[in-house]
């Protein structure tokens, strides 16, 4: 599971699909999630507040081509604040679509008051709670967390979610994600608390 749909599932309730933060909150996390999976895939680098796309060879994951497809686009804007602020805007919407086409997510619409809302509701509580229960078990462990980890616990402390993470976690999980994430590079974390 990329990232952003590992961050999608823990800041939203595994039984309900409802969101654990403000709508704008959960976006600019997704937005900092896609941005990181793009680092990951070696296609940009954040530096400086500046994201730089250094392989436009288009990856894999179709909502990550959609991305670097947006950022050669509009190649004249390369502040990390513009682009999380402009994909925060539909990443909830991108990645739960992306969750709901690999069969993690049920999509559901409901009507009020002449408004139709949409939600994304899990379809095996078991596969929506992993990604917290499998970062608690980390950071539970000596072993220092592989890049993609690290990075997902950067989003998760910058979005503030850290509880749904370390809710049941001893003292040892606590200590490591203090000392993880200030250790985190310089890039990841200017885009990741952007």
């Amino acid at each position: 599971m990329l990232i952003a749909d590992e961050f999608f599932l823990i800041a939203h309730n595994d039984s309900r699909g409802k969101a654990r933060l403000h709508p704008s909150a959960t976006g600019l996390g997704l937005a900092g999630a896609l941005l990181g999976e793009l680092v990951l895939f070696g296609q940009i680098t954040v530096s400086g507040g500046l994201v730089t796309v250094v392989d436009r060879r288009p990856p894999a994951d179709a909502l990550a081509h959609t991305v670097l497809d947006q950022l050669i686009g509009e190649s004249q804007h390369q502040s990390v604040r513009t682009w999380l602020s402009f994909l925060a805007q539909s990443a909830t919407t991108s990645v739960g679509e992306r969750l709901a086409r690999a069969g993690v997510l049920r999509r559901q619409e409901s009507r009020r008051l002449l408004r139709t809302s949409v939600s994304y509701v899990p379809i095996d509580l078991n596969v929506a709670a992993w990604p917290a229960t499998r970062l608690r078990a980390l950071l539970d462990r000596p072993d220092p967390p592989q890049v993609p980890d690290a990075a997902l616990l950067g989003l998760v402390s910058a979005a503030g979610l850290t509880r749904e993470v370390l809710w049941s976690a001893g003292p040892r999980a606590h200590h490591r994600l203090a000392v993880l994430i200030p250790a985190l590079p310089a890039g990841w974390v200017s885009w990741a608390r952007s």
